[in-house]
């Protein structure tokens, strides 16, 4: 990872934060889903402040960024580090994403109010990785919740090398 970067996307998540095949049918499921996939999580300190955050988050602006993907984030008191899962979706979603596309893979990052910075860096580099068309398709072939974490670290592994 470059010096601009904060966090390695394969160091904020776990294989418990992933979830393939996810079987939401709207946007709202796909966010409670994911919200639930933060519970257990030794930096949640409240799930439901992170759950009502990302909500109120998403009714401001879609998170749907285009190409099938969404990234629900919220700056939270819900959580005393940043943390993430991610989620590939049974079905497509309608996400109300910016260029009208369903949505079959999203990221949804909770962060501190005092993170902001952070936040924003962590939610750059996802959206760089997962702009890549390659990668994307990649995990959408993934059968498991390890083929995924070992795809953003092979990718983000890649991305160091001169």
């Amino acid at each position: 990872m470059n010096s601009t970067d904060t966090v390695a996307i394969s160091d904020l998540l776990s294989e418990e934060r992933i979830h393939v095949s996810l079987p939401a049918t709207s946007r709202e499921d796909v966010i409670h889903m994911m919200v639930q996939l933060m519970q257990g999580h030794p930096c949640v300190a409240d799930l439901e402040q992170v759950r009502e955050d990302v909500i109120e988050r998403e009714r401001m602006m879609s998170t749907g960024v285009g190409k099938g993907l969404a990234l629900p984030h919220a700056k939270t008191a819900g959580v005393t580090e940043t943390i993430g899962c991610f989620a590939v979706m049974a079905r497509p979603i309608d996400f109300d994403a910016m260029d009208e596309q369903p949505v079959r893979l999203a990221f949804m990052l909770a962060g501190p109010e005092a993170s902001r910075s952070k936040h924003i860096k962590i939610l750059s580099h996802i959206s760089r990785l997962l702009n890549r068309k390659r990668l994307r398709k990649r995990i959408l072939n993934c059968d498991t919740a390890v083929e995924v974490l070992a795809l953003f670290a092979e990718e983000e592994d890649t991305t160091q090398r001169p």
